[in-house]
């Protein structure tokens, strides 16, 4: 059984001090940077996410709801849209960056970048029709069990891991290597993936 783990959303703009920080976000990004070195031998296929907006249109607010619009978060180009140091430093092959020109929740939604490039939304387009995405990349690689880690467990994680059981794969949410935005929310989104068959280690 070949597993791919996808780490979502590991970047400053999202832990402790970032635009849009979680508590505990620093120490998650620890605890998977461990976890990786590990375990780095049990996955056929690791890849990272990013959120990397440039003109998302009203996902941005400067009067966010939190629901469906935030305020300025990872934004390409910036210090905080990088990748977490931590993460950084395990020299992951693969990266996805998504939500350029839209809001995006979801790693599937993006296609792989490994680059710093800010591209136009024309560019982006063409890339998004020719560049690899996480489906194609997982099929490619003959996966068939997928585990999500990362930020934040009840938004991008969540979305992630939903993506993933929907095309099929035994999908894991390591539950020590994630964090949601609230308890509230964390549960609520712990209750939709139990109820969509993932499995939460």
């Amino acid at each position: 059984m070949a597993q791919a783990l996808i780490i979502v959303d590991v970047q400053p703009t999202f832990c402790e001090g970032g635009e849009l920080g979680v508590r505990g976000g620093n120490a998650v990004a620890e605890r998977i940077a461990r976890y990786v070195a590990a375990h780095r031998g049990d996955y056929a296929y690791i890849a990272t996410t990013q959120d990397w907006h440039i003109e998302p249109g009203e996902h941005w607010s400067q009067q966010p709801d939190f629901v469906d619009t935030w305020p300025v978060h990872g934004k390409a180009g910036t210090p905080n849209a990088d990748l977490h140091p931590a993460i950084a430093a395990l020299q992951v092959e693969h990266h996805f960056k998504k939500g350029q020109y839209s809001p995006s929740y979801s790693g599937f939604e993006g296609y792989e970048d490994n680059t710093d490039r800010i591209p136009t939304r024309e560019e982006s387009a063409a890339m998004a029709r020719t560049n690899t995405t996480l489906a194609s990349a997982l099929a490619g690689a003959g996966v068939t069990r997928v585990d999500v880690v990362g930020l934040a467990e009840s938004h991008c994680v969540k979305e992630t891991a939903l993506d993933a059981r929907n095309l099929g794969y035994e999908v894991h949410v390591i539950e020590d290597l994630t964090e949601p935005v609230s308890e509230e929310l964390g549960a609520a989104a712990r209750k939709r993936m139990r109820e969509a068959g993932i499995i939460l280690d």
